[in-house]
């Protein structure tokens, strides 16, 4: 398989993914809300990450859609898919009240299962963009890193 056939799959995964959890949060904002108000990290900016995460995770999977701006929509994702381990690492972990799982399918997974699948997709995103680098890498004794002398013949210069 192609190497940019894989960093398209692995591309429409992860919009997949972040459409998906954005759809879910915004549709049951108020539930999605609540939920993170309870949450023992977040619950002095609940409002502003209720809302201003489903539009990072549209924004990063625009960015994932377009050739031009895929490798910087793949490092915004391994970098939110890191938080969100992370941020489930610590709620694990550290705190004293677990809140409720996100909404959708997500939902029946435990919070350690949660973990896992996040850890996944970190993996996910590191292959992108380590697969998106190499293609975009200029190759070894390209025209871009060799430069042939220009051979000046037949001009008027050539005379001088």
């Amino acid at each position: 398989m192609k190497r940019s056939t894989v960093v398209e799959i692995i591309s429409s995964l992860l919009v997949l993914l972040f459409v998906y959890a954005a759809v879910s949060k915004l549709l049951d904002y108020q539930t999605f809300k609540v939920q993170l108000g309870k949450s023992p990290f977040i619950t002095a900016f609940a409002g502003t990450v209720a809302w201003a995460l489903p539009l990072v995770e549209i924004f990063v999977a625009l960015l994932l859609t377009f050739s031009r701006t895929r490798l910087q929509g793949l490092y915004a994702s391994l970098f939110l898919m890191t938080l969100f381990s992370s941020y489930i690492y610590a709620i694990l972990h550290y705190s004293y009240y677990v809140p409720c799982s996100c909404g959708g399918i997500l939902s029946k997974m435990s919070w350690s299962e949660h973990l896992w699948f996040n850890v996944g997709f970190v993996g996910v995103a590191i292959l992108g963009i380590l697969m998106q680098s190499n293609s975009t890498a200029i190759p070894k004794g390209s025209s871009e890193t060799k430069r042939e002398p220009i051979e000046v013949t037949h001009s008027r210069f050539a005379r001088l």
